[in-house]
């Protein structure tokens, strides 16, 4: 599924950054990779998706967070 369709306050697991290398590039610097837990804060369907990652809180454009898929992580 893509992080986008996630729900608030549920923690997944990235599988796939699928998106142009400088982007991924950049997220892979900030710790975004493959394998990560992230945890959606408010995903409110409309604007910016805000994660968590890496102890570090985040807001994401809706178009990046398309192209991010994850599965749910086992708690």
């Amino acid at each position: 599924m893509r992080l986008k369709e996630g729900k608030n306050n549920q923690t997944y697991r990235v599988q796939e950054i699928d998106i142009e290398l400088n982007l991924e590039r950049r997220l892979e610097a900030l710790g975004l990779t493959t394998g990560s837990k992230i945890t959606i804060l408010n995903n409110d369907k409309k604007g910016a998706v805000t994660v968590r990652f890496r102890g570090t809180r985040f807001a994401m454009g809706r178009r990046i967070a398309d192209h991010i898929t994850v599965e749910e992580a086992a708690q």
